[in-house]
């Protein structure tokens, strides 16, 4: 699987993304079906004291693409959250690749 890196209003960090690529090797073990992620991180000014930290996933597998967006207050806890968010969206999606 190949993943591409994103940064928005935020420094590169090799630590983000090789803990974004563990967890996603681990979704890709599971689910071998899945071609390619592309993962966001931005930085955001709000007024809440549970966001500020944004990440997105994309992931493409066959016929579509499923995407995640979460907030947190670390990149750390964003990433899990979206990672989970994600994997829903790849049960479903094999559910109905079984189906046909």
């Amino acid at each position: 699987m190949n993943i591409n890196f994103e940064y928005k209003d935020v420094a590169a960090s090799k630590r983000l993304e090789e803990l974004a690529t563990e967890k996603l090797e681990k979704l890709e073990n599971k689910y071998d079906f899945i071609v390619a992620a592309d993962v966001y991180f931005k930085s955001e000014n709000t007024r809440g004291e549970d966001t500020g930290k944004v990440v997105e996933i994309r992931l493409n597998v066959p016929g579509t693409t499923l995407f995640s967006s979460t907030s947190n207050t670390s990149f750390e806890a964003a990433i899990a959250k979206a990672v989970g968010e994600v994997q829903v969206q790849v049960q479903k999606r094999k559910d109905k690749m079984q189906t046909h």
